[in-house]
């Protein structure tokens, strides 16, 4: 006998970046396979681009789009939108509320732990990095960490979407005491195809938010290091116009701004063909999706030993650098630019290795089984 299709809401903050993609991408399988799914984000953040993704996604979402405004920090705001989240959701009536992110966890398990009462409901978070970021001995990460222990009582399971995710839970969280799984994020056929770098590439790509995280201030920096050695290494800067300014000031100030370039946001692909290689300079990530896009395009990339790159890398990941450090993120451009054939050489042997390991099909199946896993262990609610 066919299971009976679920009602799917995805809620998370910004439509930006790899969390975004990933919810795109999984609500899309979702509703290939016969579920209806809805999405509620902020609705301010993102621009022009963002925009375009979501109305994209419009025929695919038949329980709707809500977007209210969701700040970043949690704060008395999100009481008055935690309320409008659930008079809608109370009519949507979900089977599963699937939160992404910390704010997206922080609304997305209560709102379902208060609509269960009267029906079952799968109440999944997936951090994405999320609030783990944060150092345990903080003052924030105390905090933070302290409202991942009383939220995990509202939760019917964690999905992790790397191992090192799942163990810097344990660590700096607890031992979780609801069901986790780690589901690794998928691709599609199409995405393996390859992509070249087109007339006028520059040498350099980053693609991402311009956020400290993201380790942009130390790719500029080796930039001007290889400059001051008389190495001239150009880059194009490509995300979101929140915090590029300040990283456009730097580029100045270290005295490179004739090297490299900024633009706004486009799609991956699009990105990839700007540059011969691209950088992902980050200080600390979960399983970031620019890695295995440009991986599955063959584009040769210079990543940093953080989060769950490792596990992309596989048996390659003694090519990665150390995060932080721009000596030795200086090096690996200097040898990008020394033998380009050798580092398309190291691409492919990634890209054919990765392959076989991330499925976009295999993720939506794994995602559907522990929600129906979930909702087959639930006691019938109380009159």
């Amino acid at each position: 006998m066919t299971a009976p299709p679920l009602r799917i809401i995805h809620l998370f903050r910004a439509p930006v970046g790899g969390l975004f993609r990933h919810v795109a991408d999984l609500l899309g399988e979702q509703s290939r396979a016969g579920h209806a799914v809805g999405i509620v984000c902020d609705s301010s953040t993102g621009g022009e681009f963002e925009a375009r993704a979501l109305a994209a996604l419009a025929d695919r979402l038949a329980l709707g789009l809500i977007r209210l405004p969701m700040r970043r920090q949690i704060g008395p705001a999100d009481l008055l939108a935690s309320q409008r989240v659930l008079a809608r959701l109370r009519i949507i009536a979900p089977d599963v509320i699937h939160g992404h992110g910390a704010k997206g966890g922080a609304y997305a398990r209560p709102i379902a732990t208060w609509l269960g009462r009267r029906r079952p409901i799968a109440r999944i978070y997936t951090p994405h990095g999320g609030s783990l970021h944060y150092d345990p001995k903080s003052l924030r990460g105390r905090i933070y960490f302290a409202a991942e222990r009383l939220l995990e009582r509202m939760t019917d399971a964690i999905i992790h979407v790397s191992a090192f995710e799942a163990e810097t839970y344990r660590a700096k969280v607890q031992p979780p005491r609801c069901r986790m799984q780690v589901i690794f994020n998928g691709l599609r056929a199409e995405e393996f195809e390859p992509v070249t770098g087109r007339p006028g590439a520059r040498d350099f790509l980053f693609l991402g938010e311009f956020r400290p995280l993201k380790g942009v201030d130390v790719l500029l920096e080796a930039i001007a290091r290889l400059a001051r050695e008389s190495v001239r290494a150009s880059a194009i800067l490509i995300g979101p116009q929140e915090g590029r300014d300040a990283y456009r000031a730097l580029a100045a100030r270290l005295g490179i701004s004739e090297l490299v370039a900024f633009n706004g946001p486009m799609p991956a692909r699009d990105a990839f063909a700007t540059a011969r290689a691209i950088v992902v300079p980050s200080r600390a990530e979960s399983l970031p999706y620019v890695v295995l896009e440009a991986i599955a395009a063959g584009v040769p990339i210079i990543a940093t030993r953080v989060g769950g790159i490792p596990e992309i890398f596989g048996p390659h990941a003694d090519k990665l650098i150390p995060a932080g450090d721009a000596g030795a993120l200086s090096a690996a451009l200097k040898a990008f630019l020394a033998d380009p054939a050798r580092a398309r050489a190291d691409a492919q042997a990634c890209r054919a290795w990765l392959q076989p390991r991330f499925d976009i099909k295999t993720m939506q199946h794994e995602v559907c089984a522990l929600y129906r896993e979930v909702l087959a262990r639930k006691p019938p609610p109380k009159d």
